[in-house]
């Protein structure tokens, strides 16, 4: 099997920029694994949303921008104007690759949540592998099941998305999502509050974090950007002193900071979250997590590291947060390095991209 460096593309969001502040884990996750191919050796583009950080060590190329004519607007008032340019962008890029040279690129990673990059994968000479971020949504859902399938392979974020993806996609493979331990020092814990981090969204749940820590007596603090300005303004602000404070949206750096010196994290989904990379963010600081047991979390939090309380029982996560107090931060990171590994998944995706494209030849055992 050649070891060749690869040269990679990989499609991003065309809504919200790979740059710091992160919009979400999304951005994050696509920030990390291209830094991770990138120190390994490998060339990689990503064609991502206008404004991405075009000083990182990879190739960024911004996906193309559509504005719908004011006659258009007049015409079709109803249609949110990001839908065209989503469709926008992803039928660009996707006619671009289909044109390029053969060789340009070995592979295509598609982490987009948009179905044109599935329908249009069989158009393109490299082969695409297309990561599960979500659950089966309507628009992804539909080109998988296009005739004759789908031009590309699939792997998820955790075996709950699997099981979600099954009926429709058949059995997945799974690559857990990693963090990158070097930056993340293990904090202190010293500041001795409860500190909740992700998209101020109702279904992130940040109101069962304040009711909880409330009960449970623990200051909290809150950092991530505000997805939802009417959902904050009437949901989320007025829960706010009485110890619970807005942060703002953090850099890394700053986030890492205010994680570390956290006593425990608090993670509250009101959906069933397909990884949960705020958690994995957390045990890598040292902090342990307190969270409602919902998707891909129980995969990540066990009890060396964490407690788990049933979704929506605010009594339980309150209990939850006093005990996760307990636990050694030591463990916490432990159990990081060794489900959220940064490095074991780089590896586990190159070794995926090598198998996608150097396939074995019928008769010929690899």
């Amino acid at each position: 099997m050649s070891a060749r460096p690869l040269r990679i593309a990989m499609l991003a969001s065309s809504r919200y920029p790979v740059r710091q502040p992160f919009a979400g884990g999304l951005e994050a996750f696509v920030f990390e694994l291209a830094h991770g191919l990138t120190a390994a050796g490998h060339s990689v583009t990503v064609f991502a949303a206008p404004g991405s950080d075009i000083d990182a060590p990879w190739n960024v190329m911004p996906l193309r921008t559509f504005r719908m004519s004011e006659a258009t607007r007049r015409l079709e008032p109803t249609t949110p104007e990001w839908v065209v340019e989503e469709t926008h962008a992803y039928l660009s890029v996707m006619l671009e690759l289909a044109r390029a040279e053969l060789g340009s690129f070995d592979i295509i990673h598609n982490h987009s949540l948009h179905y044109l990059p599935l329908a249009m994968a069989h158009t393109i000479d490299a082969p695409m592998l297309t990561t599960l971020h979500t659950p089966p949504l309507p628009w992804l859902e539909q080109a998988v099941a296009l005739p004759g399938g789908v031009a590309s392979s699939f792997v998820a974020v955790s075996e709950f998305t699997a099981r979600q993806w099954e009926p429709i996609n058949g059995p997945v493979p799974v690559i857990l999502n990693g963090v990158n331990m070097a930056y993340r020092p293990v904090g202190s814990g010293g500041g001795r509050y409860a500190v909740w981090t992700g998209r101020l969204v109702p279904e992130k749940g940040v109101t069962s974090a304040i009711a909880a820590a409330r009960r449970a007596g623990v200051p909290l603090r809150i950092a991530g950007p505000v997805g939802d300005r009417e959902y904050f303004d009437t949901a989320v602000r007025p829960l706010l002193g009485a110890g619970a404070v807005y942060e703002g949206h953090l850099r890394r750096d700053e986030l890492n900071a205010l994680v570390g010196d956290a006593a425990v994290a608090l993670v509250t989904p009101h959906w069933d979250e397909p990884y949960g990379l705020v958690v994995a963010e957390a045990l890598a600081a040292g902090t342990p997590v307190a969270a409602f047991a919902r998707g891909g979390i129980p995969e990540i939090v066990d009890d060396s590291c964490g407690r788990l309380a049933t979704p929506g029982d605010i009594g339980g996560l309150s209990r939850a947060i006093r005990e996760a107090m307990t636990l050694r931060r030591a463990d916490a990171r432990a159990r990081a390095e060794r489900r959220c590994s940064h490095e074991v998944m780089v590896q586990c995706y190159l070794d995926y991209y090598r198998q996608l494209i150097f396939p074995p030849m019928e008769g010929v055992s690899a």
